[in-house]
């Protein structure tokens, strides 16, 4: 089986991947775009604004994706996952942008106003590089199975709540 969580910077794809992954003894794949920059030494930043006029960093970085969750058994937490992986979960998780800019302030070390603005312009630079290349919009989220709000419910209860959906998704 694979579930796929998507959500925009910090809503808690990483942290809920982790926890789904360890209930369900599954692998998690959750390679972020930032630890891609790092390893180059670049910022995150200015990564994205390569990605924009590479489409082969996208390209290689959801082939990827893809080989890895062919295995099977797996818990997919990237922004493309549910549309890039044949994922027999998909779910949406988001929170109010000013808990995700908490989040992401307390994360990487910066203002509050810094990470607002770094959501902001990072949703809108992932979706129209995304509409670009597969004409895919990241906002229209109308093919997922759930939609969890990760400011209501802690990390272990959203797993609790996936479970039972994928439990009753083999049913149908």
């Amino acid at each position: 089986m694979i579930i796929s969580i998507a959500g925009f910077a910090g809503s808690g794809k990483t942290t809920l991947g982790t926890a789904v992954a360890t209930k369900l003894g599954y692998n998690l794949i959750s390679p972020p775009f930032k630890d891609l920059a790092k390893k180059e030494g670049i910022s995150l930043d200015e990564f994205q604004i390569r990605a924009e006029k590479d489409k082969n960093i996208d390209l290689r970085f959801d082939e990827f994706l893809k080989s890895e969750s062919e295995k099977g058994n797996c818990v997919v937490t990237t922004w493309l996952g549910p549309w890039i992986v044949d994922a027999d979960l998909r779910v949406w998780l988001y929170a109010p942008l000013d808990v995700r800019a908490k989040r992401v302030a307390e994360r990487d070390g910066i203002s509050l106003k810094a990470a607002k603005s770094h959501i902001k312009k990072r949703e809108s630079q992932n979706r129209k590089r995304y509409k670009k290349l597969y004409r895919i919009d990241i906002f229209d989220t109308s093919s997922f199975d759930i939609s969890l709000n990760s400011d209501n419910f802690a990390p272990e209860e959203m797993a609790e709540i996936i479970a039972k959906a994928l439990e009753l998704k083999k049913e149908k």
